[in-house]
């Protein structure tokens, strides 16, 4: 009898059963560590010790060297999360929200990534030919999410502007503000979207 043929009946787990497991631990695993690496980045800088990533995040160092070998390969991937999360959150707040308030909630979204854009900075801006793709990678994932809440809003809004013409609007006005001041930069934002909608005319009558 074939060892795979015993294996049937001895009350082991199915392999395939377990590759899951394995995979979907080994994913939980890459997600809380680049969370861990994120919040790293955002207090200590890009250049934070790989070790203190690695102890925060209950990993050891040689785990993370496994799955990013270089510096550079573990903050592109923690760049691509931010922007996918972020672009996977218009179809969520689609579902939950009215289109006015999915398109305002999504764009405090993206402020969110801007500032995790930010403390990224200096490796992003270094000219290092690993972060080459991410500019072009931002605008592929974003620009879609957000046109997409924005026809849906297309009768509440009078302004003529486009996805792309927005996102840069907003990161323009992100862009002198440091971390204490981002809560004014919040509400700046806040009224450049409101500022994009159509006066509701039912209230108080027709003039």
């Amino acid at each position: 009898m074939s060892s795979k043929a015993k294996n049937k009946g001895d009350g082991a787990a199915p392999w395939h059963d377990t590759d899951r497991r394995v995979r979907a631990d080994a994913r939980r695993n890459v997600d809380t560590l680049l969370k861990t690496a994120k919040a790293v980045f955002a207090t200590s800088g890009v250049n934070a010790p790989i070790r203190q990533i690695a102890e925060k995040a209950g990993v050891g160092v040689g785990t993370v060297y496994r799955r990013f070998p270089k510096r550079s390969d573990l903050i592109v991937a923690v760049f691509r999360r931010e922007v996918d999360a972020c672009a996977d959150a218009a179809e969520i707040l689609a579902a939950e929200y009215e289109p006015f308030e999915a398109l305002s909630r999504w764009i405090q979204r993206y402020l969110d990534l801007i500032m995790t854009k930010r403390g990224l900075a200096a490796a992003l801006h270094s000219g290092e030919a690993a972060y080459a793709s991410l500019p072009g990678y931002f605008e592929e994932r974003l620009v879609p999410s957000l046109q997409g809440l924005l026809e849906t809003v297309d009768s509440e809004i009078h302004a003529d502007i486009s996805a792309a013409e927005l996102l840069r609007a907003v990161a323009l006005l992100c862009s002198p503000a440091t971390s204490a001041e981002f809560a004014q930069t919040r509400r700046m934002v806040g009224l450049l979207i409101n500022g994009l909608r159509v006066p509701d005319r039912s209230v108080g009558g027709a003039r």
